[in-house]
């Protein structure tokens, strides 16, 4: 672990107690806009909308806001060199878990998997090289980077922060419409966040997002993250 991953906490815990960008009540307001009404809003909309260009906008609206904050290490965005350090435990997890969710594709429905390989092996090949890029990354901006940060003055700080963006990244996945996608994502958000607070190191957690994600697909569960197309009855 790196000197500036050792120091993560203490410096959230100082970010904590600075004083706040905003008002407390327009952090609030902005955090409620964000985490709730964007995926509310998105989730019921009566048009379909492209969620991709959602997501990249709401993106850059964080990395400008990181930017602009003297208080926010720009680093932290990227910091590759503490993932060495990590890749011994990232591997393990990822093996139980990618067991894990095989077995279960396997026993409760075999006809899923692997099916996206089978069929459509191009397409497949594709979203392996581009949803590390396109997916993850933008996503660890807004629920690890810019919340975890940006909200340091109005929420807890440790295992609540860490939950709380486990939350926030899972009630995203409202919008794919299945209880499915948001179990998993809170999971997995609980790992990635706890993976960014202990490296400081968006890189690092955003590769492992990338490979729970790429399993998902490449198991047969990628139709429960594509645009809603699933719906439980």
């Amino acid at each position: 672990m790196t000197a500036l991953s050792s120091n993560f906490m203490e410096r959230a815990k100082a970010v904590a107690h600075r004083k706040p960008v905003m008002s407390r009540a327009a952090l609030w307001i902005e955090f409620l806009v964000l985490f709730v009404g964007l995926p509310l809003g998105y989730r019921f909309s009566p048009r379909p909308i492209p969620a991709l260009p959602v997501l990249w906008v709401a993106a850059l609206y964080c990395y400008w806001q990181l930017r602009r904050d003297p208080t926010f290490p720009l680093i932290l965005l990227w910091n590759p060199g503490a993932t060495a350090g990590q890749l011994l435990s990232i591997f393990v997890c990822f093996g139980i878990a990618a067991a894990i969710v095989w077995s279960g594709v396997r026993l409760m429905a075999p006809e899923l998997l692997f099916s996206f390989v089978r069929t459509r092996p191009i397409l497949w090949a594709l979203v392996m090289v581009l949803y590390p890029v396109l997916s993850a990354y933008p996503q660890g901006i807004i629920y690890r980077s810019f919340l975890m940060h940006r909200y340091a003055a109005i929420l807890p700080q440790g295992a609540a922060m860490i939950f709380v963006s486990a939350a926030a990244f899972a009630f995203m996945h409202i919008i794919f419409r299945n209880p499915l996608a948001v179990a998993l994502t809170f999971a997995g958000g609980i790992l990635f966040a706890w993976r960014y607070s202990a490296t400081g190191s968006l890189f690092t957690s955003s590769l492992e997002h990338s490979l729970y994600g790429c399993w998902l697909f490449t198991v047969g569960l990628g139709q429960y993250f594509y645009h809603g197309r699933i719906a439980f009855k």
